[in-house]
């Protein structure tokens, strides 16, 4: 049976890393080549489809620099034979779009990994901010 230390977390966490220093690679290397690849950032709609999710990746690391790492809380890790997942918030250090200021960013992230020829590849990852209590009126369109 397929346990956690399976999963590329180590690698998985570095590419978070990495985006936040402009570099997308890391993530594109774990992320898979197929049609139902999914990527849900801060910054836009959900794509599907690795051309998608590949410019998507680009764009969102055009939006920071200068990160580092704070620290990665796991929520949950469930790994299955051929299927897992993450829960966890990410928290990093980073310049944010123009900004001069480094500040802080923390994101709560669902990953979904496929064994794909006996590698765990990134099949869906969504991101978001919210990561602490909000308002029920939080959720309605302006």
């Amino acid at each position: 049976m397929p346990h956690e230390h399976d999963l590329p977390l180590a690698e998985y966490h570095r590419a978070g890393v990495e985006i936040t220093n402009g570099n997308p690679d890391v993530y594109k290397s774990l992320y898979s080549r197929r049609d139902d690849a999914t990527l849900a950032n801060p910054f836009g709609p959900p794509v599907r489809g690795w051309s998608a999710v590949s410019s998507t990746l680009d764009l969102a690391a055009a939006n920071y620099r200068d990160g580092e790492a704070v620290g990665f809380e796991n929520v949950s890790t469930i790994v299955g034979e051929d299927l897992a997942y993450t829960v966890e918030i990410e928290s990093y250090r980073a310049r944010v779009g123009g900004a001069e200021e480094v500040v802080p960013v923390s994101v709560r992230v669902t990953t979904v990994f496929r064994r794909e020829d006996a590698l765990w590849k990134v099949l869906h990852r969504h991101a978001d901010p919210i990561t602490a209590p909000r308002p029920p009126e939080s959720v309605i369109e302006r």
